[in-house]
C-alpha cells in the first residue's frame, strides 16, 4: 500500500466517525427542541382549559354550555334550516344540501375515526385533576373535536353560499367549541384542531363541486 494512503486512512475513518457522532447529537438535540416544545404547548393548552373550563365558569354558563353542547339540541334547528334551504333557496339550495351529506361524513369520520385514534389523546376529565364536569364523563380520544370538526365545516360551508351571514355561523360554531371546553370534554387545541379539519373538508367539498362544474360546462361547450 502506498505510504500516503496509510496516513490518510486513519485520518477519514476518524473524521467519519465524528461526523457520524455530530449528526447523532444533532439529531437528539432536535429531538429534545421538538420534546421541550410539545411540553411548552402542552401546558399552555392546560392552561387555557383551566381557565375556560373553571375560571370562567358562572350559573349561566353551567345551564348555557351543556345546553348547546348537546347535539340533539341542534335536530330542530337543522330541521328547519334544511327546510328553508329547500324551499326558498332554488337549485343552489338542494344541491348545498347534497353536498352537505359527503361533507359531514368526511369531518366526522375523518375526527372520529382516523384522527383520534392517530393522536390518541387522553381527556382533559380523565387525565386532569379538578375538572368542572357538567355532562358525562367519556373515554374516547380526545384529538380532534367532533363537534368543532362537523360544526365548522358546516360554517364554513354555509358562509361560502351565504357570505352575508358568516359571522352568525362563525359565531354558532365558535361557541359550541367552546362548550366542549366548558364542559371539561375537551382541551382547546382538541376544539382549534377540529375547526382547522372541519374548514379544511369544507374547502375540500366546494372545491370539488366547482371543479366538477368546470368540467360538466366544457363538456357541454364541446
Amino acid at each position: 500500500m502506498h505510504k500516503g494512503n496509510i496516513l490518510i486512512c486513519p485520518f477519514l475513518n476518524n473524521w467519519a466517525y465524528f461526523a457520524n457522532f455530530t449528526e447523532f447529537f444533532n439529531i437528539e438535540n432536535t429531538l429534545n427542541q421538538h420534546t421541550a416544545m410539545l411540553e411548552f404547548l402542552d401546558r399552555i393548552d392546560t392552561a387555557l382549559f383551566y381557565f375556560i373550563n373553571t375560571d370562567l365558569q358562572n350559573p349561566f354558563f353551567d345551564w348555557f354550555m351543556p345546553f348547546i353542547t348537546e347535539r340533539s339540541h341542534w335536530f330542530p334547528v337543522w330541521g328547519v334550516l334544511i327546510i328553508l334551504i329547500f324551499w326558498k333557496g332554488g337549485k343552489q339550495g338542494r344541491i348545498m344540501l347534497l353536498l352537505i351529506i359527503p361533507l359531514i361524513v368526511m369531518s366526522d369520520q375523518l375526527s372520529s375515526s382516523v384522527f383520534k385514534p392517530l393522536f390518541g389523546r387522553i381527556r382533559p376529565c380523565i387525565a386532569l385533576e379538578n375538572v368542572h364536569m357538567l355532562v358525562d364523563k367519556s373515554i374516547s380520544n380526545s384529538f380532534p373535536s367532533s363537534h368543532a370538526a362537523n360544526f365548522f365545516a358546516l360554517a364554513t360551508f354555509f358562509s361560502y353560499f351565504y357570505r352575508k351571514y358568516t359571522w352568525y355561523f362563525i359565531l354558532i360554531a365558535s361557541l359550541v367549541s367552546i362548550s366542549r371546553v366548558s364542559v371539561g370534554v375537551h382541551y382547546p387545541f382538541d376544539v382549534l384542531g377540529g375547526a382547522v379539519l372541519g374548514a379544511l373538508c369544507a374547502f375540500t367539498i366546494i372545491s370539488l363541486w366547482r371543479l366538477y362544474l368546470i368540467i360538466y360546462h366544457r363538456f357541454r361547450k364541446s
